[in-house]
């Protein structure tokens, strides 16, 4: 399956059908009169998150969702039908954007939340709703409401609970293998991860789902490599894992490359917990690794994690570190900012 997290879509909802204007002719019925219906309501644009997807490819071959329009209404004072609603079944953690790509008018963020985008048009009165005891006859009816038209944009941030961060090669995607079902491609060139691949994670009995992005390189904000297109997927996570090579001879500039290109996407980004490991420490002698670790933690101003996603040395450990960020996460949310529908 081919992954697509930006989508423009165009959107309609159905217009209202048209009042009748009928009279009453029936034999042996002494008074006739008005029997003109109302005409039927026009369909409205819905989207709703649902489960079992993780991609809007489906948006990339059907741009148009166009809903239908109401019925007229008839005689014998009978209202028209309504046109059928059209929903847009997008991914949890699909955000919706109007035409200029800025204003958020939804952020479908659970499973079975609704928005209306588009109202159906109502539809117009026939002429049985003129009927007064001074106009007993009311030759008028009015015309259905206009359906209403928008463009819009659906933008998709995966839902994990933590984020993988790191240059190209600094072992995100070996990582993701290593404590996960996931099986990302891996191979020993740069971005050979060129979308975000997501893997649920077991520690102590716990899981928890984390995402792999492509790799970030300096200049990214500008639009060098792969750009920070993908670095939205990571900004729902508890944490962030800042993965840093060890066999590079300038980690403290690595480090500082990503946390540069943090700040220049979001300040909030770079504001997230954030646990750094220094990866790759089977191929490192005793005192190369002890002098490197010394020199990034010095970088960090923090403690700095020893890891290994080919042997699994230290992988235990940063899982753990891990989920008890996300709990942590997890009990502030709650607290502090309940979900509402």
């Amino acid at each position: 399956m081919k992954f697509l997290d930006l989508a423009k879509v165009h959107i309609r909802s159905g217009s209202g059908g048209k009042g009748c204007v009928s009279f009453r002719r029936e034999k042996f019925i002494e008074f006739g009169g008005p029997d003109g219906g109302d005409g039927g309501n026009g369909g409205s644009v819905w989207a709703e998150a649902v489960e079992g997807l993780n991609t809007l490819i489906d948006f990339r071959y059907q741009q148009h969702f166009f809903a239908k329009n109401g019925r007229a209404g008839m005689g014998a004072q009978m209202t028209g039908a309504s046109g059928d609603d059209i929903v847009l079944r997008v991914p949890a953690g699909t955000e919706i954007l109007d035409e200029d790509e800025e204003t958020v008018i939804a952020d479908l963020t659970r499973p079975g939340q609704r928005v209306l985008l588009a109202s159906g048009g109502n539809g117009g009165f026939g002429n049985l709703h003129f009927k007064s005891s001074t106009n007993r006859a009311p030759a008028r009816a009015n015309p259905g409401q206009e359906g209403v038209e928008r463009v819009l944009w659906l933008r998709l941030k995966l839902i994990a609970d933590a984020g993988l961060l790191g240059l190209p090669n600094a072992g995100k995607s070996t990582f993701l293998a290593a404590v996960s079902n996931a099986r990302p491609k891996i191979a020993d060139y740069p971005f050979t991860t060129l979308y975000p691949n997501l893997g649920v994670v077991g520690v102590d009995g716990k899981e928890f789902v984390m995402a792999d992005i492509p790799g970030l390189i300096e200049g990214a904000s500008e639009g060098r490599g792969l750009g920070d297109l993908f670095l939205g997927h990571v900004e729902r996570c508890s944490v962030l894992l800042h993965l840093v090579d060890g066999t590079s001879s300038t980690i403290t500039k690595d480090y500082r490359t990503i946390l540069r290109e943090l700040e220049a996407y979001s300040p909030a980004l770079a504001a997230k917990p954030r646990i750094t490991a220094l990866n790759k420490i089977d191929a490192l002698d005793t005192k190369t690794l002890g002098t490197r670790r010394r020199a990034l933690e010095k970088a960090v101003g923090g403690p700095v994690l020893l890891m290994s996603g080919v042997s699994k040395a230290g992988v235990t450990e940063v899982l753990r570190a891990l989920w008890a960020q996300i709990v942590a996460g997890r009990t502030v949310t709650t607290e502090d900012a309940p979900w509402r529908p």
